[in-house]
This record gives C-alpha cells, structure tokens and sequence, in this order.
C-alpha cells in the first residue's frame, strides 16, 4: 500500500517543494532531536544552542559533569533526565566507536544504520528517523506527534497503531524519494491547520480526501 499520490500533490501544492538539505551532521542531529522531547521547537532550540555555546566539542560534553549539562539545557524542560542521556548516549559512543564521528553510518545499509541508533540508550524510532534523514537523506520517515495525528486522521493507520508502529507503516507507505518532503509537509500541515483540539476542516486542502474531515475528533 502506498500513500496516494494525490493526497502527496495537494500537501505539495499547498506549503511547496521541499529540496533536501542537511539539517545538522549526525551527532548533533541526535543530540538535538533527544533535547525536542517534550517541549517545543523554541525551547529545544534553546537548550541546543545554549549546550553547543557552553561547550565547544562534544568530547566536553561527554566528560562534563550532568550537573553542568542540566544547567545547560534547561529551557529544555525534564532537563535532568536529559542531561543524563546526554552523556549516556556521548559515553556509549566513544566506548564504541573511540571517536564520536557517526558519518560511518552514511556506508550502512538503513536497517543497519537504524539498528546501530536504537541500541544508544534511550534512542527511539524518531530519534533515528531524524538523524537518518535529516542528516544522510535516507528514506526513513520520522513519526512526531504531527505526522501520528495527521496520518490517523487521514485512516492512514488505525486509531490504535501505536507510534512506534506508525514509523514502520507510513515507511512501507511512501516511495522513498519523496519521504523527506512528505514529513516536512505533513509536519507543517498539523501545525498549521490539522491541530490537535480545533483542527481548520474548512481551510484544509485535504477536506475533500479527508475521511475524518465531518466527524467530530476525539484525537489526543
């Protein structure tokens, strides 16, 4: 089953082409993605850009103490727990690899690379996601909480496919070279019209495809 493409056209038509660019290289893409959770996209940003201000490498991040990490990224939110993974996912890397360059991942096939991230501490299924396509360009489709209700919403998936599973259905879904500018676009869809409590049916370039676009919602 694919994600028809015509659903692809009208999110293209709507908020455009979406050219692929790296976004980070793949260490700070990682580290990134982990201080997006739970919060917003400003206060993430925030912690990131307050973390990589604070220290100058890495490597200094890895051997600093949590305490100061925690400081660190406190507009973050759960800013301890954070700091904690932090230096788990850095420690576990070097003991791995000695050095903390993830660019070997780019010669891996996906499944390889995929299986590699999941086994840091604490990685999931968007983590892995965002770092393999944001930074390598692999066609692996991150599932946030925007895709997860977009995609619902749409009978893409069934109302109870858990997130996890959501990753491995919309994937199987959608041709490979247009993953990157599906996310993006559904991403900018859910923020900007498909929202959580009072979604803009009238103004949604899929009301006429859309089988939720009648109903009343009961979406977390």
């Amino acid at each position: 089953m694919y994600y028809p493409g015509f659903q692809r056209n009208l999110l293209a038509k709507q908020y455009g082409e979406r050219k692929w660019h790296r976004r980070h290289n793949p260490l700070s893409e990682l580290i990134s993605t982990l201080l997006s959770q739970n919060t917003s996209d400003v206060n993430s940003g925030l912690a990131f850009d307050s973390l990589t201000k604070d220290f100058e490498t890495w490597e200094e991040v890895a051997n600093a103490d949590v305490a100061d990490i925690e400081c660190s990224i406190r507009s973050g939110g759960i800013s301890r727990l954070k700091a904690v993974r932090v230096k788990q996912i850095l420690q576990t890397i070097l003991e791995e690899r000695v050095s903390l360059d993830l660019w070997f991942l780019d010669s891996l096939s996906v499944g390889e690379a995929k299986s590699w991230l999941h086994n840091l501490p604490g990685v999931g299924p968007k983590t892995v996601g965002c770092v393999l396509l944001f930074s390598f360009g692999k066609p692996v489709m991150p599932v946030d909480t925007h895709v997860y209700r977009v995609a619902r919403r749409l009978r893409l998936i069934e109302d109870r496919a858990s997130v996890e599973k959501a990753h491995e259905l919309l994937e199987a879904m959608v041709p490979p070279g247009e993953v990157y500018q599906l996310h993006l676009n559904m991403v900018e869809h859910g923020r900007r019209v498909c929202k959580s409590r009072k979604p803009l049916c009238s103004q949604c370039v899929l009301r006429e495809v859309c089988p939720s676009s009648e109903s009343d919602r009961l979406d977390k």
